[in-house]
């Protein structure tokens, strides 16, 4: 289960597997190097000595420095395969840690380190169980058996002899007194001048597991550290990227054709390991290259620092996940950074040549491991002043790394100091969207460099990815910069693509046509939109137009059409006329019903009258009536 350090990085499509590997050992002559620190046995005093540990390529290790601890071994679980009982049993409660010492076998070595973190301890020893040259550790590049606990190792780990941990295990047994160890890393990194150099071997390709995740995870939160160290000449930084060929007899095949450029001289794996899917090894090829011309060309113009903007936004924009891993696509970050794209094309050359590639050769001469560097042969590596880079590739850690390769007393501030600030949107506004107007800028200058990400200004968020594009969206959008949206004013008239009622967007209002970040004047009588009736006579104006019709007529514009002035007069009048007559009728029915309602009443009441009176006083009845004298209620004729 334990994971010696690994040969190569990617894993490689069966079909292409035994050429590429004939490739490989055809020309590396190299050797592989393990990187050590020095233990040294400082109690008792009969054991004082000094052996070699070779360091873990996880965790992290103290460059630079020293750690003095005192050692234990588990009575139970020598291999540390399990988690420790207890709380944090082996957390020293002193001023001097604990060094856990376990045996080799059983499970990953990443595993014993992890649960000697858990269990309080400061380092782990791995005492080796066969008699052989000391190995790398390595994590496992893929297991569910991870479960994300590589990544959390935080503590220094390295690999001793049988012979070294035995001794140890011995002196511990006999219980004389404390067992004092000593890890040194002081001269793990060489250290001889002011300036440190450093080269990164990467990939472009995003598909290829952990490895690639660990890798562009650690180009982006690296990246400010390293513009600070390069912006002040601190460093001299050079990416590099590995590469393969095909021998000649398999450079026909369609293996070869579909991951190789140059008649199979410079070579990847498929990204997906599957021919008939997705992305071709080519492709990764030419991204590769792209890169590589991209720090040449930049570094050209002292701008070589570029290079960590430039993958790192490739990675965001140009995912093969998305499905936007291509050359339009690149082209578009570098148009972003102001790269010059013709003159990295030139750089790369034709990839479709049967000729050497000047940049890809290179490449596969320096994979090589000469003197006192090792050969690379896995993704990702970091060399360090000619030296490979052992740990955890975090920020951090690497950090502590390339300070350690400093002439003591020569470190830069940033070595010094947690304090970080890149003030990279002060160029050219970091590569990132910006609105000059209305002085918003999607650019964040953070302790691990730029972002681009679209801001909230006064409360008004943008929407966007940040690079190309953001857009003001909800309420009160308008009134910063108008939205973004076309607005203009002309013979005192404004009219703009803004408008509240929607959250989000431009629209050209009516009288205007245009995607809302551009409007212009539609001529509605070129167009034939309006005032086309008989007798029209149509002029356009600035966002609307004027519609005349000949005569006294007039133009009814919901309709588009003239009617008569004078006609609109009469037709008043004789409307008038008809509302008279129907009250002139109403009226006199009135009048008339009244009347006829006052007679009917009057004749009732005689009728009933005359039923009452004495006859003898109908006489004088008749006569006071015909001469018209009227009758008082209530009196009596005698």
């Amino acid at each position: 289960m334990e994971s010696s350090f690994r040969t190569a990085g990617v894993k490689l499509p069966l079909a292409l597997l035994l050429p590429l590997l004939l490739a490989v050992v055809g020309t590396v002559y190299g050797h592989f190097i393990v990187e050590k620190s020095s233990l040294k046995i400082l109690s008792p005093i009969s054991l004082r000595a000094r052996h070699d540990a070779a360091i873990g390529n996880f965790g992290v290790p103290e460059y630079g420095g020293l750690m003095v601890g005192s050692l234990v071994f588990p009575a139970k679980e020598s291999t540390g395969c399990q988690p420790f009982d207890g709380n944090k049993p082996f957390k020293s409660k002193t001023s001097r840690p604990h060094i856990l010492l376990v045996d080799r076998g059983g499970c990953y070595f990443a595993k014993k380190v992890w649960h000697g973190q858990q269990a309080g301890a400061a380092a782990v020893l791995v005492a080796d169980i066969v008699e052989e040259p000391l190995i790398t550790m390595d994590s496992p590049e893929e297991s569910s058996d991870a479960d994300g606990y590589i990544e959390k190792i935080e503590i220094p780990s390295a690999l001793i002899e049988k012979s070294v941990g035995q001794t140890l295990k011995d002196a511990l047994e006999k219980g004389g007194g404390e067992v004092v160890t000593e890890l040194d890393w002081r001269e793990s990194m060489p250290h001889p001048d002011e300036r440190v150099e450093y080269e990164l071997w990467t990939n472009s390709n995003d598909e290829c597991g952990t490895r690639c995740t660990e890798q562009m995870n650690f180009v982006k939160n690296f990246k400010g550290h390293a513009q600070i160290l390069e912006r002040g000449g601190y460093t001299l930084f050079t990416p590099h990227y590995i590469t393969w060929y095909c021998p000649e007899a398999f450079i026909l095949t369609s293996q070869c054709k579909s991951q190789c450029i140059n008649r199979g001289r410079y070579c990847a794996p498929d990204p997906e390991q599957d021919f008939g899917e997705g992305y071709e090894g080519k492709d990764v090829v030419f991204e590769n290259l792209r890169q590589l011309c991209v720090h040449r060309v930049a570094n050209e113009s002292n701008r070589s620092r570029v290079w960590w903007d430039y993958v790192t936004d490739f990675h965001i924009r140009c995912s093969m996940k998305e499905k936007r891993y291509s050359k339009d696509c690149a082209e578009d970050v570098m148009r972003s950074l102001d790269l010059p794209i013709e003159k990295i094309k030139k750089c790369m050359g034709d990839p479709e040549a049967d000729t050497e590639n000047e940049v890809l050769k290179a490449e596969q001469e320096l994979q090589v491991g000469r003197g006192s560097r090792g050969d690379v042969t896995i993704l990702p590596t970091l060399v360090i002043n000619n030296v490979q880079y052992r740990g955890k590739l975090e920020r951090t850690a690497v950090l502590k790394a390339i300070c350690a390769g400093f002439k003591e007393t020569t470190e830069p501030a940033v070595c010094l100091s947690g304090d970080l600030e890149t003030n990279e949107c002060c160029e050219r506004n970091g590569g990132c969207w910006g609105d000059v107007k209305s002085n918003v800028t999607a650019c964040k200058d953070t302790f691990r460099g730029r972002v681009c990400e679209c801001p909230v200004v006064d409360g008004i968020q943008y929407r966007g990815d940040g690079y190309t594009s953001c857009e003001a969206v909800g309420p009160g959008r308008c009134a910063i910069n108008n939205g973004g949206c076309w607005l203009e004013t002309l013979s005192g008239r404004t009219f703009s693509a803004c408008s509240e009622s929607l959250i989000s967007g431009c629209r050209c209002p009516p009288g205007f046509s245009g995607n809302g970040h551009k409007c212009e004047d539609i001529d509605e009588c070129k167009e034939h939109l309006a005032c086309q009736c008989d007798g029209c006579s149509c002029k356009n104006t600035w966002g609307g137009y004027d519609c005349k019709c000949t005569g006294s007529k007039i133009y009814i514009a919901q309709h588009d059409t003239c009617i008569e002035r004078s006609g609109t007069k009469f037709g008043w009048f004789l409307a008038f006329v008809v509302l008279a007559a129907i009250a002139g009728v109403g009226m006199g029915g009135y009048i008339f019903y009244k009347y006829r309602l006052r007679s009917y009443m009057d004749s009732e009441i005689m009728a009933i009258m005359s039923q009452y009176m004495p006859l003898d006083n109908q006489h004088s009845h008749e006569v006071n009536q015909a001469e018209g004298r009227p009758l008082r209620g209530g009196s009596t004729v005698v």
